[in-house]
């Protein structure tokens, strides 16, 4: 039986495709060399974000994302049934501080571009802050609250998507590795060699996260996807005195740098579970899996700046793991126009888990010949703003 889609990568965004196209009526293959979901959605915080996204493309898929989420959520519950756990969609909200005096007015200024861009960025006084988080530092020198930030628990999630892509038809196969691409005397590609055999299809999705650059390889049209490691410590259960996702405003500098070079800034939060998620860190290293003590010691210093009472705190454990960074710092989401055939959802770095519903939306829509709830042209493959890096790996 020829497939009509085959999606490379079983995380979050290989899980959302793999359901979107399936409920659309499409036949679904979803190959993928590991377990589904211990990849890069095993190693993240579930974060939804759009507090840590300025102006422009990212952040409107970031807000369409947003606008999916609670129905999807609720779909997948009412689904799966009680017996599927729960992926703990939690609309918590976001508290941005500044620590600094010189990175008040900063903070204060891209909120500002926020609201001016539809996003619900409070800007409330250190009293405030307080009251929304008691157990936080009260030397900061200012705040913004984001109400419509949330979180997910990411590898539930992912096989929650998993599930339901199934009960409509999909078909999920672990533990397949792809080897290369079949083509027709076009050249246009028409399925995957694999290790268990050639899997045809009408279309191919790449989804393999910071994997992404080297399967695009394999199959002919290489993409200028790199790992990007990053590292969280994880304490042991206590009760709640984390109430919000909240971060120090390095966190947005740092995810759209493109320097190679550990930078490190201040995320904290609790989990339903009552554990604390401590990080975050972005370094390219490859895809080295080494302990980062450097790392691990500049999260920890840094949390203490916002949680204090952190100093008490028992680390369980900690883990790492890659984001698939891109160098104009925009997913890649639509057809490749080099290759009839190919089709790209990746590059989305550390915000893969949020902006997994809405790319696998824009990429029904444009398969499927259908109208965009956004404009997808900004993630297009051929956009202007990857071309120089796209000549660089051709």
């Amino acid at each position: 039986m020829i497939s009509d889609i085959v999606v490379v990568g079983a995380g979050i965004v290989g899980a959302a495709c793999a359901r979107a196209f399936a409920q659309s009526g499409c036949r679904v293959v979803v190959l993928d060399r590991d377990a589904p979901a211990s990849g890069t959605s095993a190693k993240g915080e579930g974060n939804l974000l759009v507090s840590d996204k300025g102006p422009g493309a990212e952040l409107r898929l970031a807000q369409y994302a947003a606008s999916l989420w609670p129905g999807v959520a609720a779909e997948l519950a009412e689904e799966l049934g009680a017996e599927f756990p729960a992926i703990e969609y939690e609309r918590k909200g976001g508290l941005v501080v500044a620590t600094t005096g010189e990175g008040a007015r900063p903070l204060l200024d891209f909120a500002a571009s926020q609201r001016d861009a539809g996003v619900d960025a409070r800007a409330v006084s250190i009293a405030e802050a307080l009251e929304l988080e008691p157990h936080l530092n009260p030397d900061m020198t200012a705040a913004v609250h984001y109400p419509d930030d949330a979180q997910v628990q990411p590898v539930i999630a992912t096989e929650a998507l998993l599930a339901s892509a199934r009960n409509h038809g999909a078909d999920i196969r672990p533990f397949v590795a792809v080897t290369g691409a079949l083509r027709d005397a076009t050249g246009r590609i028409t399925g995957v060699s694999t290790t268990a055999g050639a899997v045809p299809a009408g279309a191919v999705i790449l989804a393999a996260g910071p994997w992404s650059g080297e399967v695009s390889a394999m199959l002919g049209e290489r993409l200028p996807v790199r790992p990007r490691r990053g590292n969280v410590l994880v304490t042991t259960r206590m009760p709640h005195r984390v109430f919000h996702k909240v971060y120090d405003g390095d966190y947005f500098g740092a995810t759209q740098s493109s320097d190679a070079a550990l930078q490190t800034s201040s995320v904290v939060e609790s989990t339903a579970a009552g554990t604390v998620l401590i990080g975050s860190s972005r370094e390219q290293v490859g895809f080295d899996e080494r302990l980062r003590v450097a790392a691990l010691r500049e999260i920890a210093a840094k949390a203490l700046r916002l949680f204090p009472f952190l100093a008490g705190a028992s680390i369980m454990r900690s883990y790492g793991g890659f984001r698939p960074f891109m160098p104009d710092h925009l997913p890649v989401i639509g057809a490749d126009h080099r290759t009839a055939g190919l089709w790209h959802a990746s590059g989305h770095e550390g915000a893969g888990i949020g902006l997994s519903l809405a790319t696998a939306e824009l990429l029904v829509a444009e398969f499927l010949g259908r109208a965009a709830a956004i404009d997808a042209a900004p993630f297009r493959p051929d956009r202007a703003s990857l071309a120089p890096y796209l000549d660089e790996v051709a």
